[in-house]
């Protein structure tokens, strides 16, 4: 067995992130929004002993040019938690992430879903707190504009508060629900949180008992300065952005720092790259899917993202020849820079580079199970990570490759479980169960008096 042990989550909204998923040879191409592909791949991921099924949400049709969103199979999908409780059923072991936002939600009903999802799937529930920051989703909301980026981190501070003091309404002896005496719940064992802030005024308490995990598990993916901090001093799990194993060592060592200065010990935050991984029986394999799935982004598509990366318009550039001298602008120099080197490293043309934005440019893992093992076992030891959030090229097979193929090589490494250990997200995660802050076992703490 290895000292260290990788912790995978499926990252299943949309349930490939790549925009020519749905068009690959034997693709579900309604994967997105067909409830009985997503219970397949969920149980296929259970059975691979996967910690956790996440599902990323947006609050608006994404916001790109029509003739690149008629391409895109993430223009729809469905609520999630609705679409998780349905999972809560037809799941035993694995858990359930789910994305609610700070900036357009109100605290109470995000306790209250969560709340909900934990008890009905028996303890797997995980919220992914994000900061809203689509300026079309401002507009489903009734504002014309969206909040300001470190205020929305500022509000999402004081939503986290408000939504754990809620969760720890009752203590978790709260409902005696003794038929003798009539008695259904201790009212001593009930606390309203009368939280009056800069952004929420909640009286409380919660009208459903204590999540079965004491809270469900906080997950969340800022990278900003603020985002790290929020994250340091609230989250469970980060799903992070590394490009590379020495930008991903640098981000491990920001945020475990950061948990060191809190006081926080350092195993009680996981952080997992997102990975987009594709496996062939040979390298050589491996590459020719995923050239074959980044030619099937379409064109209109993918020169609006090249023109975004490169903050210059490219669509008068020619497909078929190499990347030419870009000018300077105010967009991300470091994004640039990026693009630029991998035109120039790969040798791609126009259209090459630019299939390869608009279908996925992020980390990748593209080569046989031996070589990803080999890739994920030196993130994790070279502190790199703690696992990853795997993105699956195409469904379903591009899951089935991952689970019959690469989890058993992690197997065989020590590196990855064989069966579950316990039946929570806080269990497979190795994370503790949370005091309740109002009540300790035989009373009212102080602070709550």
């Amino acid at each position: 067995m290895a000292s260290k042990q990788l912790h995978l989550g499926a990252f299943m909204r949309p349930v490939s992130i790549h925009t020519g998923a749905w068009r690959y040879p034997g693709a579900w191409p309604d994967a997105n929004f067909n409830l009985k592909h997503l219970t397949r791949l969920a149980q296929m991921l259970e059975a691979a002993k996967f910690d956790a099924f996440f599902m990323a949400d947006h609050l608006a049709v994404l916001n790109m040019s029509v003739e690149a969103l008629k391409r895109s199979h993430t223009v729809t999908s469905f609520e999630p938690f609705t679409l998780l409780s349905a999972l809560a059923g037809a799941t035993e072991r694995i858990g359930l992430v789910a994305t609610a936002s700070t900036t357009f939600d109100e605290p109470y009903h995000v306790a209250r879903r969560f709340a909900s999802l934990d008890h009905i799937s028996d303890g797997r529930a995980g919220w992914n707190i994000v900061t809203t920051s689509n300026p079309d989703a401002a507009l489903n909301f009734g504002l014309e504009d969206h909040m300001e980026h470190d205020e929305r981190y500022v509000r999402a501070r004081e939503f986290y508060d408000v939504v754990t003091g809620l969760w720890d309404s009752f203590a978790d002896d709260a409902f005696k629900r003794d038929v003798a005496s009539g008695l259904f719940f201790d009212p001593e064992r009930m606390h309203a949180l009368a939280h009056k802030g800069k952004y929420f005024s909640v009286r409380g308490p919660l009208n459903i008992a204590r999540p079965v995990q004491g809270w469900p598990v906080i997950v969340q993916a800022g990278a900003s300065e603020a985002g790290r901090q929020l994250a340091a001093e609230t989250a469970e799990v980060i799903f992070a952005a590394g490009s590379n194993l020495a930008a991903g060592q640098a981000f491990y060592a920001d945020v475990k720092g950061r948990l060191d200065r809190l006081g926080r010990p350092r195993d009680h935050l996981k952080i997992l790259p997102g990975a987009f991984v594709v496996v062939g029986d040979s390298i050589e394999e491996a590459r020719a899917k995923r050239a074959k799935l980044d030619s099937l982004v379409h064109y209109d598509s993918a020169i609006a993202s090249l023109s975004i990366a490169l903050g210059h318009d490219a669509s008068g550039f020619d497909p078929d020849g190499p990347l030419p001298d870009i000018p300077e602008t105010n967009a991300s120099r470091s994004a640039r820079e990026r693009v630029v080197e991998l035109a120039r490293r790969e040798n791609l043309t126009v259209r090459q580079l630019a299939q390869r934005l608009g279908g996925y440019s992020g980390l990748a893992f593209v080569g046989t199970p031996a070589t990803i093992a080999d890739a994920m076992e030196e993130w994790l030891m070279g502190e790199g990570s703690d696992g990853f959030n795997v993105m699956f090229p195409y469904l379903p097979g591009g899951l089935e490759d991952f689970t019959s193929k690469v989890v058993p090589e992690l197997q065989r490494r020590g590196l990855f479980r064989r069966d579950y250990e316990g039946t929570t997200l806080r269990e497979h995660l190795g994370l503790p169960r949370p005091e309740n802050r109002f009540f300790t076992e035989n009373g009212r703490m102080a602070q709550g008096a």
